[in-house]
Protein backbone atom coordinates (compact mmCIF):
# COMPACT_ATOMS: atom_id res chain seq x y z
CA UNK A 1 0.00 0.00 0.00
CA UNK A 2 0.78 3.68 -0.75
CA UNK A 3 1.57 6.26 2.23
CA UNK A 4 -1.39 7.58 0.97
CA UNK A 5 -3.27 4.55 1.34
CA UNK A 6 -2.25 3.45 4.81
CA UNK A 7 -2.83 7.09 6.05
CA UNK A 8 -6.75 6.39 4.74
CA UNK A 9 -6.91 3.83 7.04
CA UNK A 10 -6.28 6.22 10.24
CA UNK A 11 -7.62 9.84 8.82
CA UNK A 12 -10.21 11.18 6.68
CA UNK A 13 -7.86 12.90 3.91
CA UNK A 14 -9.26 16.12 2.31
CA UNK A 15 -8.15 17.76 -0.60
CA UNK A 16 -6.71 21.74 -0.07
CA UNK A 17 -7.04 22.86 -3.50
CA UNK A 18 -9.49 25.03 -5.65
CA UNK A 19 -8.41 22.68 -8.89
CA UNK A 20 -10.52 19.42 -9.35
CA UNK A 21 -8.44 17.98 -11.30
CA UNK A 22 -6.34 17.13 -8.39
CA UNK A 23 -9.79 16.22 -6.11
CA UNK A 24 -10.30 13.77 -9.27
CA UNK A 25 -6.62 12.38 -8.85
CA UNK A 26 -6.50 12.02 -5.19
CA UNK A 27 -9.97 10.69 -3.65
CA UNK A 28 -10.31 13.10 -0.85
CA UNK A 29 -13.17 12.82 1.03
CA UNK A 30 -14.03 16.77 1.67
CA UNK A 31 -12.00 19.47 0.61
CA UNK A 32 -11.03 23.34 1.30
CA UNK A 33 -10.97 26.22 -0.22
CA UNK A 34 -10.12 29.84 0.77
CA UNK A 35 -9.57 33.15 -0.98
CA UNK A 36 -5.96 32.23 -2.00
CA UNK A 37 -7.06 28.96 -3.65
CA UNK A 38 -10.16 30.47 -5.46
CA UNK A 39 -7.83 33.62 -6.51
CA UNK A 40 -5.29 31.33 -8.00
CA UNK A 41 -8.07 29.00 -9.44
CA UNK A 42 -10.26 31.50 -11.27
CA UNK A 43 -7.28 33.55 -13.07
CA UNK A 44 -7.21 29.46 -14.44
CA UNK A 45 -8.46 29.19 -18.01
CA UNK A 46 -10.22 26.03 -17.34
CA UNK A 47 -12.36 27.57 -14.30
CA UNK A 48 -13.17 31.36 -15.41
CA UNK A 49 -16.47 30.02 -16.83
CA UNK A 50 -17.52 29.83 -12.90
CA UNK A 51 -16.17 33.45 -12.29
CA UNK A 52 -18.32 34.73 -15.52
CA UNK A 53 -21.41 33.62 -14.59
CA UNK A 54 -21.25 34.68 -10.86
CA UNK A 55 -20.21 38.40 -12.44
CA UNK A 56 -23.57 37.39 -14.77
CA UNK A 57 -25.88 36.81 -11.95
CA UNK A 58 -24.37 39.78 -9.91
CA UNK A 59 -25.18 42.40 -12.65
CA UNK A 60 -28.82 40.90 -13.25
CA UNK A 61 -29.83 41.69 -9.33
CA UNK A 62 -27.78 44.77 -8.66
CA UNK A 63 -26.88 48.11 -10.35
CA UNK A 64 -24.60 49.32 -8.11
CA UNK A 65 -21.14 48.70 -8.69
CA UNK A 66 -20.08 47.90 -4.85
CA UNK A 67 -23.34 45.31 -4.50
CA UNK A 68 -22.34 43.49 -7.68
CA UNK A 69 -19.17 43.10 -6.44
CA UNK A 70 -19.87 41.82 -3.15
CA UNK A 71 -23.12 39.46 -4.83
CA UNK A 72 -20.00 38.23 -7.22
CA UNK A 73 -17.40 37.34 -4.55
CA UNK A 74 -20.64 35.33 -2.98
CA UNK A 75 -21.31 33.58 -5.67
CA UNK A 76 -17.52 32.53 -7.14
CA UNK A 77 -17.09 30.74 -3.69
CA UNK A 78 -20.32 29.09 -4.28
CA UNK A 79 -19.96 28.20 -7.98
CA UNK A 80 -16.42 26.61 -6.79
CA UNK A 81 -17.99 24.83 -3.68
CA UNK A 82 -20.71 23.61 -6.04
CA UNK A 83 -18.37 21.93 -8.62
CA UNK A 84 -16.28 20.36 -6.14
CA UNK A 85 -19.23 18.94 -4.56
CA UNK A 86 -19.87 16.64 -7.79
CA UNK A 87 -16.29 15.25 -6.82
CA UNK A 88 -16.08 14.49 -3.40
CA UNK A 89 -18.74 12.64 -1.36
CA UNK A 90 -18.43 14.69 1.97
CA UNK A 91 -18.35 18.11 2.16
CA UNK A 92 -16.86 21.75 1.34
CA UNK A 93 -15.18 24.61 3.43
CA UNK A 94 -16.54 27.92 2.13
CA UNK A 95 -15.10 30.75 3.78
CA UNK A 96 -16.67 33.78 5.24
CA UNK A 97 -15.10 37.05 4.43
CA UNK A 98 -11.77 38.06 6.31
CA UNK A 99 -12.76 41.60 6.67
CA UNK A 100 -15.54 40.22 9.14
CA UNK A 101 -12.88 38.53 11.00
CA UNK A 102 -14.10 40.64 14.00
CA UNK A 103 -17.36 41.14 13.29
CA UNK A 104 -19.46 38.52 14.71
CA UNK A 105 -22.77 40.10 13.67
CA UNK A 106 -21.69 40.56 10.15
CA UNK A 107 -19.53 37.09 10.06
CA UNK A 108 -23.67 35.33 10.82
CA UNK A 109 -25.06 37.08 8.26
CA UNK A 110 -22.71 36.35 5.55
CA UNK A 111 -22.52 33.05 6.30
CA UNK A 112 -26.26 32.82 6.24
CA UNK A 113 -26.12 33.90 2.66
CA UNK A 114 -23.61 31.52 1.64
CA UNK A 115 -26.02 28.65 3.09
CA UNK A 116 -28.85 30.27 1.37
CA UNK A 117 -27.22 30.44 -2.25
CA UNK A 118 -25.94 26.34 -1.83
CA UNK A 119 -29.57 25.66 -0.81
CA UNK A 120 -30.88 27.77 -3.86
CA UNK A 121 -28.92 25.27 -5.88
CA UNK A 122 -30.07 22.17 -3.87
CA UNK A 123 -27.18 21.52 -2.07
CA UNK A 124 -27.98 20.39 1.15
CA UNK A 125 -26.09 23.09 4.66
CA UNK A 126 -24.94 19.55 5.64
CA UNK A 127 -22.59 19.28 3.21
CA UNK A 128 -20.91 22.48 3.78
CA UNK A 129 -19.03 23.79 6.40
CA UNK A 130 -18.41 27.44 6.52
CA UNK A 131 -15.09 28.89 7.29
CA UNK A 132 -14.45 31.55 9.93
CA UNK A 133 -11.34 32.71 11.39
CA UNK A 134 -10.81 31.90 15.16
CA UNK A 135 -11.11 35.09 16.82
CA UNK A 136 -13.24 35.45 19.85
CA UNK A 137 -15.83 37.28 17.33
CA UNK A 138 -15.57 34.10 15.35
CA UNK A 139 -16.74 31.88 18.16
CA UNK A 140 -19.17 33.56 18.66
CA UNK A 141 -20.58 33.55 15.36
CA UNK A 142 -19.75 30.14 15.02
CA UNK A 143 -21.76 29.15 18.25
CA UNK A 144 -24.77 30.93 16.67
CA UNK A 145 -24.28 29.61 13.47
CA UNK A 146 -23.95 25.93 14.54
CA UNK A 147 -27.31 26.23 16.68
CA UNK A 148 -29.39 26.79 13.46
CA UNK A 149 -27.50 23.80 11.89
CA UNK A 150 -24.94 25.52 9.88
CA UNK A 151 -21.61 23.99 10.78
CA UNK A 152 -18.41 25.60 10.54
CA UNK A 153 -14.96 25.62 10.76
CA UNK A 154 -12.46 27.55 12.43
CA UNK A 155 -9.97 28.57 10.54
CA UNK A 156 -6.77 29.60 11.31
CA UNK A 157 -6.02 28.08 14.86
CA UNK A 158 -2.53 28.06 16.34
CA UNK A 159 -3.27 27.62 19.85
CA UNK A 160 -5.03 25.36 22.67
CA UNK A 161 -7.47 28.37 23.73
CA UNK A 162 -8.87 28.29 20.63
CA UNK A 163 -9.73 25.22 20.03
CA UNK A 164 -10.88 24.84 23.60
CA UNK A 165 -12.84 28.12 23.19
CA UNK A 166 -14.32 26.18 19.69
CA UNK A 167 -15.01 23.21 21.36
CA UNK A 168 -16.94 24.46 24.19
CA UNK A 169 -19.09 26.76 21.76
CA UNK A 170 -19.94 23.35 19.97
CA UNK A 171 -18.35 24.54 16.33
CA UNK A 172 -18.47 21.18 14.04
CA UNK A 173 -14.50 21.29 12.81
CA UNK A 174 -11.76 23.19 13.47
CA UNK A 175 -8.19 23.54 11.35
CA UNK A 176 -5.34 24.00 13.35
CA UNK A 177 -2.07 25.30 10.90
CA UNK A 178 0.68 22.70 11.90
CA UNK A 179 3.15 24.60 8.99
CA UNK A 180 2.54 27.91 10.36
CA UNK A 181 3.41 27.42 13.83
CA UNK A 182 6.60 25.66 12.20
CA UNK A 183 7.34 28.67 10.45
CA UNK A 184 6.91 30.99 13.01
CA UNK A 185 9.45 28.52 15.42
CA UNK A 186 12.09 28.26 12.99
CA UNK A 187 12.40 32.36 12.45
CA UNK A 188 11.64 33.46 15.91
CA UNK A 189 13.58 30.45 18.01
CA UNK A 190 15.93 29.46 14.81
CA UNK A 191 13.76 25.79 15.55
CA UNK A 192 15.68 22.88 13.10
CA UNK A 193 15.18 19.54 14.34
CA UNK A 194 13.58 17.27 11.46
CA UNK A 195 12.16 14.90 13.68
CA UNK A 196 8.31 15.48 13.05
CA UNK A 197 6.94 14.20 16.25
CA UNK A 198 8.75 17.58 18.03
CA UNK A 199 8.02 19.46 15.60
CA UNK A 200 5.88 22.19 17.43
CA UNK A 201 2.69 22.41 14.76
CA UNK A 202 2.41 18.58 15.29
CA UNK A 203 3.32 18.64 19.39
CA UNK A 204 0.14 21.52 19.21
CA UNK A 205 -2.73 19.24 17.13
CA UNK A 206 -1.70 16.48 19.13
CA UNK A 207 -2.31 18.37 22.11
CA UNK A 208 -5.43 19.51 21.13
CA UNK A 209 -6.60 16.25 19.99
CA UNK A 210 -6.24 14.80 23.37
CA UNK A 211 -7.77 17.19 25.16
CA UNK A 212 -10.74 16.69 23.02
CA UNK A 213 -10.44 12.81 23.00
CA UNK A 214 -9.64 13.03 26.92
CA UNK A 215 -13.09 15.51 27.75
CA UNK A 216 -15.57 14.11 24.78
CA UNK A 217 -15.75 17.31 22.35
CA UNK A 218 -17.31 16.07 19.55
CA UNK A 219 -15.87 18.93 17.57
CA UNK A 220 -13.45 17.20 14.91
CA UNK A 221 -9.87 18.26 14.20
CA UNK A 222 -8.47 18.59 11.05
CA UNK A 223 -5.28 19.49 10.69
CA UNK A 224 -3.51 22.30 8.11
CA UNK A 225 -1.29 23.84 6.33
CA UNK A 226 1.82 20.83 5.99
CA UNK A 227 5.32 21.91 5.07
CA UNK A 228 6.18 18.08 4.73
CA UNK A 229 5.21 14.76 4.50
CA UNK A 230 6.70 14.13 7.55
CA UNK A 231 4.29 16.29 9.59
CA UNK A 232 1.38 14.52 7.61
CA UNK A 233 2.36 10.90 8.76
CA UNK A 234 3.52 12.20 12.33
CA UNK A 235 -0.90 13.28 13.03
CA UNK A 236 -1.82 9.57 11.28
CA UNK A 237 -4.77 8.98 13.52
CA UNK A 238 -6.00 13.16 13.65
CA UNK A 239 -10.00 13.18 12.67
CA UNK A 240 -8.87 15.01 9.18
CA UNK A 241 -5.85 16.21 7.46
CA UNK A 242 -6.56 18.38 4.95
CA UNK A 243 -3.45 18.07 2.71
CA UNK A 244 -2.41 19.94 -0.84
CA UNK A 245 -1.93 18.43 -4.13
CA UNK A 246 1.92 18.09 -4.18
CA UNK A 247 2.16 16.69 -0.79
CA UNK A 248 -1.07 13.99 -1.38
CA UNK A 249 1.74 13.36 -4.76
CA UNK A 250 4.81 12.39 -2.66
CA UNK A 251 2.49 10.36 -0.35
CA UNK A 252 0.64 8.52 -3.44
CA UNK A 253 4.34 8.21 -4.46
CA UNK A 254 5.83 6.77 -1.10
CA UNK A 255 5.58 3.20 0.00
CA UNK A 256 7.18 3.93 3.65
CA UNK A 257 5.02 2.70 6.84
CA UNK A 258 2.36 4.66 8.16
CA UNK A 259 1.63 3.69 11.53
CA UNK A 260 -1.25 5.39 14.24
CA UNK A 261 -0.04 7.90 15.86
CA UNK A 262 -3.08 9.73 17.54
CA UNK A 263 -4.96 7.35 19.77
CA UNK A 264 -8.43 9.04 20.65
CA UNK A 265 -8.48 5.85 23.39
CA UNK A 266 -5.17 6.64 24.95
CA UNK A 267 -6.08 10.61 25.71
CA UNK A 268 -8.62 9.24 27.64
CA UNK A 269 -5.78 8.37 30.01
CA UNK A 270 -3.54 10.91 29.71
CA UNK A 271 -3.91 13.67 33.08
CA UNK A 272 -5.00 16.70 31.10
CA UNK A 273 -6.63 19.74 33.22
CA UNK A 274 -10.23 21.06 31.41
CA UNK A 275 -10.37 24.70 31.01
CA UNK A 276 -13.77 26.73 30.37
CA UNK A 277 -12.83 29.65 29.09
CA UNK A 278 -14.74 33.01 28.68
CA UNK A 279 -13.65 36.39 26.61
CA UNK A 280 -11.24 37.77 29.42
CA UNK A 281 -9.16 34.52 29.88
CA UNK A 282 -9.63 34.04 25.95
CA UNK A 283 -7.87 37.31 25.34
CA UNK A 284 -5.62 37.07 27.95
CA UNK A 285 -4.19 33.48 26.80
CA UNK A 286 -3.99 34.88 23.11
CA UNK A 287 -1.49 37.81 24.28
CA UNK A 288 0.71 35.40 26.24
CA UNK A 289 0.96 33.43 23.28
CA UNK A 290 3.31 35.85 20.91
CA UNK A 291 3.21 32.83 18.20
CA UNK A 292 -0.55 32.51 18.33
CA UNK A 293 -1.16 36.53 18.07
CA UNK A 294 0.93 37.11 15.14
CA UNK A 295 -0.01 34.14 13.37
CA UNK A 296 -3.75 34.42 13.65
CA UNK A 297 -3.40 38.13 12.43
CA UNK A 298 -0.87 37.36 9.66
CA UNK A 299 -3.76 34.82 8.39
CA UNK A 300 -6.09 37.26 8.15
CA UNK A 301 -3.83 40.07 6.73
CA UNK A 302 -3.09 37.14 3.82
CA UNK A 303 -6.42 36.02 3.04
CA UNK A 304 -7.32 39.90 2.69
CA UNK A 305 -4.88 40.87 0.37
CA UNK A 306 -5.86 37.78 -2.08
CA UNK A 307 -9.75 38.60 -1.39
CA UNK A 308 -8.49 42.11 -2.47
CA UNK A 309 -6.79 40.46 -5.49
CA UNK A 310 -9.57 38.41 -6.25
CA UNK A 311 -11.94 41.56 -6.62
CA UNK A 312 -9.55 43.60 -8.90
CA UNK A 313 -9.29 40.22 -10.68
CA UNK A 314 -13.22 40.38 -11.07
CA UNK A 315 -13.94 44.44 -11.56
CA UNK A 316 -11.56 44.28 -14.40
CA UNK A 317 -12.63 40.49 -16.27
CA UNK A 318 -16.16 40.95 -15.76
CA UNK A 319 -17.56 44.05 -13.55
CA UNK A 320 -16.11 46.97 -15.99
Amino acid sequence: MTALEQLKQYTRVVADTGDFESMKTYLPVDATTNPSLIYASAKDEKYRHLAAAAAREAKILSKNPAEQLSLCLDRVAVNFGLEILKIVPGRVSTEVDARLSFDTQGSITKARELIRLYEAAGISRNRILIKVAATWEGVLAAEVLEKEGIHCNLTLLFSEIQAIACAEAGVTLISPFVGRILDWHKKENGFSNTNAAEDPGVVSVTGIFNYFKKFGYKTEVMGASFRNKGEITALAGCDLLTIAPSLLKELEESNETVELKLDASKAKALPIRQIKPDEKSFRWLMNEDAMATEKLAEGIRKFTIDLLKLEDFLKQEYLS
